[in-house]
């Protein structure tokens, strides 16, 4: 049986968060306030959300809550969402980025797979009605890879290749090559 533990949960997070940091790098700081739109968030915004994203989850296992039922998410929102808002430089971003992203791995990697295992209450009305932890967990590396998605077609926007498309190519004509 193939499992997906703490071990497992921590390395393929720190290998997005890394892939999210070098996307970081590759843009230029006169464009992280580029908006593909006027209603969405900046590309430092982006990136901001995307390094600030797990302090819900720290908080809620944090906390080893079991339900969800009563828990202050406006209060957390608007922690959060201060912190978003402070003005930072490209530097500051990604030492954002690199920092919480090592704070969250670092807290995965202490968990246990019966920790994982356990569910939590959402309010009434909330569906499901249980969800595992480690789907929850789960879902602040899910979160991060939608963003980075989008922060991969502004780079092409802005008429950046993608470092992992530079791979994907080069991985492609070493094979051509080896067929020759």
């Amino acid at each position: 049986m193939t499992y997906y533990g703490p071990k497992e949960l921590t390395e393929s997070f720190k290998t997005v968060r890394k892939n999210t940091i070098q996307v970081a790098e590759d843009i230029p700081e006169d464009k992280y306030s580029f908006k593909a739109a006027p209603e969405v968030r900046s590309v430092g915004e982006i990136l901001t959300h995307i390094a600030l994203a797990p302090t819900f989850q720290l908080e809620v296992q944090g906390k080893k809550l079991k339900t969800m039922e009563g828990f202050n998410f406006m209060a957390l929102f608007e922690k959060v969402s201060a912190e978003a808002a402070k003005p930072r430089t490209k530097a500051q971003i990604i030492e954002l980025l690199r920092a919480e992203g090592e704070k969250f791995a670092n807290f995965v990697s202490g968990l246990s797979d019966d920790f994982l295992g356990e569910t939590i209450s959402m309010p009434p009305g909330g569906v499901p009605p249980q969800r595992l932890r480690f789907d929850m967990i789960m879902a602040v590396k899910e979160h991060e890879m939608h963003h980075r998605a989008q922060l991969m077609l502004i780079e092409r926007m802005l008429g950046i290749t993608p470092h992992l498309t530079k791979q994907q190519q080069e991985r492609m004509a070493r094979m051509q090559q080896q067929q020759k």
